[in-house]
């Protein structure tokens, strides 16, 4: 028993990963392809993607969307995870990002369970609300720019079935949602959808210290 969540130093987090981690060839080497990449601390880290996996099969999700694809890491992780008919939409602006997430998506065996829409999320959650999408996901995750998060969270919500599962990453900015001298867009976004999210009656929540905070939110039902 802990009245608190322990603080990982790296042994410990070491010993979590060796304990527990289950990882396929291929997002092992996707991870570590990103992983020296300027941009490389975008990537969701192995235990979150993990986390997200075993979440889509717990809920036994069919179609899932996620906004903000990055180099196709945590798509891998939870198309791997989708059953063999299964579906996930990502949305992403970037070609040369999710190109490297595309040969390991090929490699992972689920390169046909992945339906990759470049262009701006917010145009591409509009067209898929227009056409008749409403309603139908049964699983979610936004990690994209935090300055549209709250108009993220509104089009993937409407997307959701009820009952359905989001997940939202970053929530906790590396601390950075606490510190009186953080005022930057950013910053203020993911505070405002962390205010906005506590008060949603539409929805169960559980802010977790996962990664760089992750939370979950569940549609309610009628």
């Amino acid at each position: 028993m802990s009245r608190s969540t322990l603080k990982l130093t790296d042994s410990v987090y070491k010993y979590m990963l060796e304990h527990s981690l289950r990882e396929s060839d291929a997002c092992r080497q996707l991870r570590e392809e990103t992983a020296p990449m300027k941009m490389g601390m975008m990537q969701v880290s192995p235990e979150q993607g993990q986390f997200m996996a075993f979440l889509v099969q717990l809920t036994g999700a069919r179609r899932a969307l996620e906004v903000g694809t990055f180099t196709g890491y945590s798509a891998l992780c939870v198309a791997q995870a989708l059953p063999s008919d299964g579906q996930l939409v990502c949305c992403d602006v970037s070609e040369e990002w999710t190109s490297v997430g595309r040969r390991y998506w090929q490699e992972g065996g689920v390169n046909d369970r992945i339906d990759l829409k470049i262009g701006p999320a917010v145009d591409t959650l509009q067209a898929l609300r227009e056409g008749g999408e409403e309603g139908t996901y049964d699983f979610a995750f936004i990690d994209a720019d935090k300055e549209n998060y709250l108009v993220y969270y509104e089009s993937v919500l409407s997307l959701l079935r009820t009952g359905g599962l989001l997940l939202i990453d970053n929530v906790l900015w590396g601390g950075s949602v606490v510190d009186p001298e953080k005022n930057d867009d950013d910053t203020d976004a993911i505070r405002s959808l962390n205010r906005h999210l506590l008060k949603d009656d539409r929805v169960v929540l559980s802010m977790l210290p996962v990664g760089d905070g992750l939370t979950l939110v569940m549609k309610k039902r009628p």
